[in-house]
């Protein structure tokens, strides 16, 4: 069965030797996911024939090498560009990990293996503090913040990643041969960390159709929207793109809208909220910002601000209803914090201490990790609600302390990797 199941490989490696079947067969663009559970994680790859899907574990340290087999499922994709080129996408979920612990793995089957890489198993509960790397818009030419993230993620400072949309500029590109490089470029990091993603307008060639079925984010959306705890906090992922390409359909815009409305629900009952305190939000277009981009940021009312089709579906309203914390976003090359705001009106906590117990959401925005459409520069006059603004390469470093505290830095790549922003986000009083 196993022999007439993957006969064209058998086939392909007649016709056109061995040499060739084996860059068909071979694994690449390895990258982990986080399933929501804690106690489980995804591996994804790449190959270019149809091969079995396995992956071989085992705990570091511990007596055996990869003594342990998980199965999964590939799905042949084909590229909307004129070549149609074809790309199998493998998916294995490695399940009862025990927490904390160290795992070494390789990816692939018998007509070819990865490399080894290795992933820490997710802490359990809420009493623990996850420290993440953060940014948008990374493309894989002038991708200035990936080296220093590489050095970084084999250094053991994060436990994620998140991507806030704009990939390889773009994913489809070249019939997505752009998309393979930048896959292969990032596997230094996602191999080794989940690298949690949303979609940003650089991914909506073909309905989206390279970011959908490239990554493997929790849920049923294929990663346009979804959501998951980690730690004290419960983390949501959205697609702003739903209120500009509205060609694809307009009911993914107000599906979205509901399901934002009952996780933002479950997420507010109060045992929930006891125990995960912190609720933070990812979505590419920012509702606020003030870089010199006439079609963002010098809007007043921008529609995921307000909303579209006479004010429906805005999320400023609903975060702030809902009591979100922390609003991330990406989308403008550089880097932007944003005193405590709602409806253009700043809400700080005190004079003295403007980002403890505020009484509107923090909005960041980290969209400068590199790519070849270089930085944004930013609008002349300054914004009432703009408490920061630095036009250099970077990323952003957030540790959720516990349920009280969380820890944001802006890492400069442009200052050899110095700290050009520091500041903690305290709530303690709810």
């Amino acid at each position: 069965m196993l022999v007439l199941e993957y006969l064209p490989v058998l086939l392909v490696a007649v016709s056109l030797g061995q040499s060739a079947v084996l860059d068909k067969v071979q694994p690449e663009q390895v990258h982990l996911s986080y399933t929501g559970d804690p106690l489980s994680m995804t591996v994804t790859w790449t190959t270019f024939a149809p091969t079995p899907s396995v992956v071989k574990y085992s705990t570091v340290p511990g007596p055996l090498l990869f003594n342990i087999s998980a199965y999964g499922n590939a799905t042949q994709f084909v590229d909307g560009g004129f070549m149609k080129r074809k790309m199998f996408i493998h998916r294995v979920t490695l399940k009862n990990l025990t927490p904390t612990q160290r795992y070494v793995y390789h990816c692939g089957s018998d007509f070819g293996w990865s490399p080894q890489f290795y992933f820490r198993a997710m802490q359990t509960g809420s009493s623990w503090g996850p420290r993440l790397a953060v940014f948008g818009d990374m493309g894989n030419e002038n991708a200035q913040s990936l080296p220093r993230l590489q050095k970084e993620t084999q250094m053991d400072m994060y436990d994620v990643i998140l991507h806030v949309g704009d990939f390889a500029y773009d994913l489809d590109k070249d019939n997505a041969q752009i998309g393979d490089k930048f896959m292969r470029q990032v596997e230094s990091v996602a191999a080794y960390l989940p690298y949690m993603t949303c979609p940003g307008n650089h991914e909506e060639a073909y309905n989206f159709s390279n970011y959908r079925n490239r990554f493997s984010m929790p849920g049923t959306t294929e990663g346009l929207w979804y959501s998951w705890n980690l730690g004290p906090a419960h983390i949501i992922s959205l697609s702003t793109e739903v209120y500009f390409f509205i060609n694809y359909g307009k009911e993914l815009l107000a599906e979205q809208y509901r399901w934002l409305q009952k996780d933002l629900e479950e997420a507010n009952k109060p045992s929930n909220r006891l125990e995960r305190p912190w609720i933070i939000t990812m979505g590419h277009r920012p509702m606020y910002c003030s870089n010199f981009d006439k079609d963002d940021c010098l809007q007043h009312d921008t529609v995921v601000r307000t909303g579209i089709f006479g004010g429906q579906y805005g999320l400023e309203d609903l975060f702030y209803k809902y009591g979100v914390d922390l609003e991330i976003w990406a989308h403008e090359h550089s880097y932007e914090r944003l005193w405590p705001v709602y409806n253009y009106t700043v809400y700080k906590g005190s004079s003295e201490s403007p980002y403890t117990n505020p009484l509107a959401p923090v909005h960041i925005i980290t969209g400068s990790a590199g790519c070849n459409e270089r930085l944004d520069p930013f609008f002349p006059l300054h914004r009432e609600w703009s408490a920061l603004r630095i036009e250099d390469y970077g990323y952003t470093r957030i540790h959720i302390a516990n349920k009280t505290h969380i820890h944001l830095q802006q890492v400069s790549d442009d200052q050899n990797g110095e700290i050009v922003d520091d500041f903690w986000l305290i709530k303690d009083k709810r």
